[in-house]
């Protein structure tokens, strides 16, 4: 007995010995790739000592004294924390995922091959100043030495998908560029909308879907036919696909900024606030960086694998950033001389030859995959792999500003160095991809907005909201709107000016920028807020980033609270609606019931005419424009007797109030199915939460992967419609959040060291890193943390300090 004690204790020792040994290797292998932020460093390429300053929350300030160690110690701290998010960038954007992923990656390599962000970028480095290729050139050499003096201590999703990274190059950052334009069109709202055409005519998709004027018809092009083949197209529904595995990124992105004059604040400075909109990902888009050496002097955030700051300050000026949803793109559909085997498309009445470009996508596992993709002067045909003559779906060419582009890099160039408002106007009108609202404030106490972006001038026929024919010649764009005429204000009478994706134009605006905006409801929440006195602080800026208030619901409780309950758990669930305050908070149920009750009313008045499967048939930017546009359901509800209101399914001809009794039924049986009976435990935290997602692994299917590298699960507050941002898909039946605020900041001019931010994430994408998650919690509840500027008070904060070193 007492051997086999002996016996059992020696197994117990070597199995702790194995354990103790397993977590050490573990955990070295985890800590292996993580940053160095203090020390020194010997590092080939640099021309001069760098110095690099990071605070309590990872943020680097570089200090270098010239602009090419600058740049070069940019991309080197851009490496050290975000090189797998840089991998995965180049990757998406030049479509070579399938080379890592297998077949998996043709879910959506084919598509950008096809799109060809990549060539656009070949040949704008080819076209681009010297000014702006040095920058690049020196920001590649720095990504670059990092990964050579690294290549043993790499990202675990290097070794665990065996990437062996190749070098970085200009044409990498360029092309991520393109990515983010893409990312931000909205041709695919014509798509929709010609789906929506087809099922239910042309009033009601004008009813439905974002046209901002209501008084203009949508003209469908006589020539186009009928817009019935959109629904079962395989091109829509790859793109589908090519959301839903990434994320939904077809959400596009929103945003909001402000600024106010200083005659309207406390201190009599201007003071500007940002917070962009765009999917949450693990780790968020964003990086924060101060950059201090030769012309720059700038802090604010910044994208991996792209130099310089796209959002913030430097010592003059401070500039924030929304999307214009200027409408720089259009599918024209093509007439071909073979749909098996084309080699010509009609153009006015005459055969042009196609162009083609061949694309070989690398599999790995596979045999590589061969594209050949025809080109009309309109632009790559998409969809010509769907097209045949057994199918009716006919070729669509994409037409895009973006490939006419090539200067934005110098726009961000001249930003980053603009000192008053005719540099930063001079600055903006070499921002030729990707239409931004661009809101300004400099040390002398000025304000200003300017619009951004290469916007095509259409044929007054072209709606620029709907395919139309390309063979006609009658649907050709006119050149674009020039910059001198795109909208623009400095030092408005009101003291202030907001964006937050709304109309930006009057109806009198000579051009066409875009004829689908979003509601502007918190366009106008912001500026309920700003107009409600002067004396503004950072404060009030932040009650307003945090503000949850949904500006719609006030219409529509009413017609909630007008129903007769039929039951005791709806009497209950109607006196916490009245009870409700309209905010989006996690904590609160009022918002839960609202949101469901939305859903079902919706789909209660326009399911029976759409038919039972147009969820799952109708492409995702047709539902969501559907859904997140809450002024038709608002205006149809004055009408009670409204024919639309009445299920086509039934014998009884439905009112208003039937099909709202009926949706608060549904909803109240949905929560109750899904979080039980007692309305207290439907807080909105629990339906809307969101998790990080990591690309690809935190969508790979496989359960420890994803546990592993998504971020953790948090209530999420406010909504799509809300000014603190957070938004759900609307085509299923979950509220998980996908879509929201990434980045907050506030830019008091008076004190540019109090300028406050916060990250969704972290700096970090390094596994169990401090730095990974630790702005979360800030984030989730409106919290912020300083950016300093000043030498002086960057080194009062700073936690580590590195020195790089030439070697």
């Amino acid at each position: 007995m007492k051997n086999i004690r002996k016996w059992l204790i020696r197994i117990g020792i070597v199995l702790l010995v194995i354990v103790i040994v397993l977590a050490g290797v573990g955990t070295w292998f985890v800590r292996r790739p993580w940053t160095q932020d203090s020390g020194t460093i010997k590092v080939p390429g640099l021309l001069a000592s760098v110095e690099i300053i990071r605070d309590q929350w990872g943020v680097p300030h570089i200090y270098a004294q010239n602009e090419h160690d600058l740049f070069f110690a940019q991309g080197y701290v851009h490496a050290q924390d975000r090189l797998w998010q840089m991998e995965t960038s180049r990757r998406l954007s030049s479509g070579t995922f399938s080379a890592i992923l297998g077949e998996q990656g043709l879910w959506i390599d084919p598509y950008m091959r096809t799109v060809g962000l990549r060539r656009v970028a070949e040949r704008v480095w080819t076209e681009m100043d010297d000014d702006c290729r040095t920058i690049l050139e020196s920001y590649a050499k720095g990504v670059n030495a990092y990964i050579e003096m690294h290549r043993n201590r790499l990202p675990l999703e290097f070794a665990i998908l065996g990437v062996d990274p190749e070098p970085w190059t200009p044409i990498d950052t360029l092309v991520w560029g393109g990515l983010m334009a893409d990312d931000t069109h909205h041709g695919a709202d014509e798509l929709g909308l010609a789906e929506i055409v087809a099922l239910l005519g042309e009033e009601a998709a004008r009813r439905l879907m974002w046209t901002s004027d209501q008084d203009i018809p949508i003209i469908v092009p006589s020539e186009a036919g009928s817009y019935d083949w959109l629904r079962h197209a395989g091109f829509k529904q790859k793109l589908a696909s090519l959301s839903e595995w990434l994320g939904d990124l077809g959400l596009g992105w929103a945003s909001n900024n402000w600024v106010v004059h200083g005659s309207q604040t406390a201190t009599g400075k201007p003071i500007l606030a940002n917070d962009t909109h765009l999917n949450l990902m693990m780790p968020s888009y964003w990086y924060e960086n101060g950059l201090h050496g030769g012309r720059f002097d700038s802090v604010g955030f910044t994208i991996p694998g792209v130099p310089l700051v796209v959002v913030g300050h430097n010592q003059h000026i401070a500039w924030g950033i929304t999307n214009l949803r200027a409408d720089d793109q259009d599918y024209y559909i093509e007439r071909l001389d073979d749909l098996e085997n084309p080699t010509q498309y009609e153009f006015m009445g005459e055969w042009q030859d196609l162009e083609f470009v061949r694309e070989t996508i690398e599999v790995k596992g596979l045999d590589p995959v061969t594209l050949e993709i025809p080109f009309t002067h309109h632009g790559p045909i998409v969809n010509m792999e769907d097209v045949s003559e057994s199918s009716d779906e006919k070729p669509l060419a994409l037409g895009w500003t973006f490939y006419e582009c090539n200067t934005i890099l110098k726009s961000i160039v001249l930003l980053n160095s603009a000192t008053n408002w005719d540099d930063f106007h001079a600055a903006l009108q070499y921002w030729d991809a990707l239409g931004l609202n661009f809101v300004y404030a400099d040390v002398e106490g000025n304000i200003g907005y300017q619009a951004a972006g290469r916007v095509p001038i259409r044929p007054p026929e072209h709606q620029g909201i709907l395919p139309v024919p390309g063979w006609t010649g009658e649907y050709e764009w006119q050149g674009f709107i020039p910059f001198d005429a795109m909208p623009s204000v400095f030092n408005p009478p009101v003291g202030f000016i907001a964006t937050a994706n709304n109309k930006v134009v009057p109806d009198d605006y000579p051009y066409l920028l875009a004829r689908e905006w979003p509601p502007c409801y918190r366009a106008r929440r912001i500026n309920e807020l700003l107009s409600t006195g002067d004396h503004f602080t950072v404060k009030d800026m932040q009650d307003i980033q945090s503000d949850t208030y949904l500006v719609p619901a006030k219409a529509l409780r009413p017609y909630l609270l007008a129903i007769e309950p039929e039951d005791d758990l709806q009497a209950e669930v109607l006196a916490l609606l009245e009870a409700w305050d309209l905010r989006y908070e996690a904590d609160c149920v009022g918002a839960s019931i609202n949101a469901v009750w939305h859903k079902f009313i919706v789909q209660n008045t326009i399911g029976d005419e759409l038919g039972d499967e147009w969820l799952d048939t109708l492409s995702y930017r047709a539902v969501q424009s559907i859904f997140t546009r809450s002024s038709w359901i608002t205006e149809l509800m004055a009408n009670a007797d409204d024919a639309w209101f009445d299920d086509v399914n039934t014998p009884e001809v439905e009112t208003r109030d039937d099909i709202v009794c009926r949706s608060l039924t549904d909803a109240v049986d949905w929560l109750s199915e899904k979080y039980g009976k007692n309305p207290d435990r439907w807080e909105w935290g629990r339906l809307h939460a969101v998790t990080f997602f990591h690309l690809p692994l935190g969508s790979s299917g496989v359960a420890p992967l994803e546990r592993l590298f998504n971020g953790r699960t948090i209530p999420a507050r406010g909504d799509y419609k809300t000014v603190n941002m957070a938004g759900h898909s609307w085509s299923d039946q979950s509220f998980e959040v996908l879509f929201g605020t990434t980045q907050r900041m506030i830019v008091d001019l008076n004190d540019w060291d109090s300028m406050l931010a916060v990250n969704s994430t972290g700096q970090s994408e390094h596994l169990f890193h401090p730095h990974r998650e630790d702005q979360i919690s800030m984030w989730q509840n409106v919290e912020y943390r300083s950016m300093p500027f000043t030498r002086e008070a960057v080194e009062a904060n700073a936690e580590a300090t590195l020195n790089l070193t030439p070697q």
